[in-house]
């Protein structure tokens, strides 16, 4: 794979730029003079479900709609069109509440972040593990 997007050539699948922000596994300094860059992609998933808990936790952003609309805003993106695709492609509705009893939802929502911002389906195994890594969110047994 010779094409791959500047997002997973960073293992960064979220495209998060780069910022004050320290995560886990994080490249220092980045080589990519705008995005962060992750020694592995469960690093880069990791650092996308640390991101939106803290979305969801001091933001209060619990639906699709609202966590696509902090990290796509219309400023910089067709927010609409990614909260649908994020929607249809995940099976929740935009507006529904997510379960932050479980990291099921979750999964599936950074899995279709992944492919909004790279063009191509997330490897489930890759969001998996980058779902493991983090500890704020426990998935039922």
């Amino acid at each position: 794979m010779t094409n791959l997007s500047r997002g997973l050539r960073n293992n960064n699948p979220g495209n998060i730029r780069i910022n004050s922000d320290n995560f886990l596994g994080e490249v220092k300094p980045s080589q990519d003079s705008a995005f962060k860059q992750f020694k592995t992609m469960d690093y880069g998933y990791r650092a996308i479900f640390v991101i939106l808990t803290n979305y969801i936790n001091k933001y209060g952003a619990n639906t699709i709609a609202k966590i696509i609309t902090r990290w796509a805003p219309p400023n910089e993106n067709n927010t609409q069109a990614y909260i649908n695709t994020v929607a249809a492609r995940s099976g929740i509705n935009a507006n529904t509440l997510l379960d932050m009893n479980s990291g099921e939802e979750l999964i599936k929502i950074v899995a279709e972040i992944s492919f909004v911002e790279n063009g191509v389906p997330a490897v489930m195994a890759d969001v998996q593990a980058g779902f493991d890594l983090q500890q704020s969110i426990k998935k039922k047994s």
